[in-house]
């Protein structure tokens, strides 16, 4: 919303159309002066007259359309002179979010209904409604052993929405292969600070706050992780984690009948995970989606600055022309003679003419 127009700063970018205010100004040199009079006449007549009432004088009389008509030629002259002037804005900031999502073989458990990846794309499609999206941006990668970028940071919810529909009744990772049996979150927070960097590279950097937002159902804590998180920190970014799946956990369904895996929720790992990383933990099904969603983006949103002041430039062009119609129309009201209708219908064709001349 507008703060504020720095009126010490306005210049012209048609600076040559200014000489055309040699015209109106002689005209109010003119009207002042027979203002000067009109009040001179006002006085004398108040002394040399003895009447029973007391006669009032208007201040202008029958000048008043003039002045109106003068002062309306002056901002159309000022109008195609194109005025441009320096305006403060106050913003408030928004967030840039990352969510991470597990793909590995563990998150075709269906220990959970219908299963952890199906339950997880349920709460990502709750997380993307709980959002404002009034200036928030929100990226989404899907990780096992590798990441796999959906979508880059966008503040457009159908782009978000577009890959969360077709992300599938199961993980893009085919389950047959091995690298997808290894659930690397270090991988998929270091994809994200690779997006963070690549985001400032092109569009440069902004006081939004971030964080991550992992949903996963757990991974032995490492080095590596921690070497992650740390790089996270080290760049303001906030990492939270949401778990999918239970304790009892259940076997990894394998088409290729290699020895069972019982996957269950690390909990503590990803508990771990989101306190090292500054964030918090949260569990998918132990509240409704839309509340942990809205607790997440809640926590987030308090790392915003209450608002913030950017300066940028805008012409007045067309204010200016807007205040001319408003004068043009408040002199209809002081109109007392018919010669008076012809000229403000004259000004008003004018008006009209530089205006078509002006957007040309």
């Amino acid at each position: 919303m507008p703060f504020g127009v720095d009126l010490s700063t306005v210049s012209f970018a048609e600076p040559l159309y200014l000489w055309l205010l040699a015209l109106p100004g002689t005209v109010g040199v003119v009207l002042i002066w027979q203002v000067a009079r009109r009040r001179a006449d006002a006085r004398r007549l108040g002394r040399d007259r003895v009447l029973p009432v007391g006669e009032h004088h208007p201040l202008l009389g029958d000048l008043a359309f003039w002045l109106a008509l003068a002062l309306a030629t002056v901002v159309c002259i000022l109008a195609p002179a194109r005025p441009v002037a320096r305006v403060s804005m106050m913003r408030r900031a928004s967030a840039d979010i990352v969510i991470l999502q597990d793909g590995s073989a563990s998150m075709h458990v269906a220990d959970v209904a219908p299963n952890r990846w199906r339950r997880s794309v349920q709460f990502l499609r709750a997380f993307g409604e709980a959002l404002s999206w009034r200036g928030d941006r929100v990226a989404l990668a899907i990780f096992a052993y590798h990441a796999a970028p959906q979508v880059r940071l966008t503040k457009d919810p159908n782009a978000l929405f577009f890959f969360i529909d077709h992300l599938g009744d199961q993980p893009p990772f085919p389950i047959e292969d091995e690298p997808t049996w290894d659930t690397n979150i270090e991988t998929g927070v270091s994809w994200g600070l690779q997006l963070v960097d690549m985001d400032e590279k092109l569009f440069g950097k902004t006081s939004n706050p971030k964080a991550f937002v992992v949903i996963s159902d757990g991974q032995a804590w490492s080095g590596t992780v921690a070497r992650a998180l740390a790089d996270a920190r080290a760049r303001d970014v906030l990492v939270y984690a949401v778990g999918v799946g239970t304790t009892a956990g259940g076997v990894i369904p394998d088409p290729l009948k290699r020895p069972s895996i019982h996957a269950r929720l690390d909990r503590a790992s990803l508990a771990e995970i989101a306190r090292v990383g500054g964030g918090q933990y949260f569990e998918i099904g132990r509240e409704p989606d839309s509340y942990v969603a809205a607790k997440i983006i809640s926590s987030i949103r308090r790392r915003i600055p209450a608002t913030r002041v950017e300066e940028s430039t805008e012409e007045l062009y067309w204010q200016l022309l807007f205040a001319a119609a408003v004068v043009l129309w408040l002199g209809t009201f002081l109109v007392r003679r018919r010669v008076e209708l012809w000229w403000l219908a004259g000004g008003a064709l004018v008006a009209l003419l530089i205006l078509v001349n002006t957007v040309r």
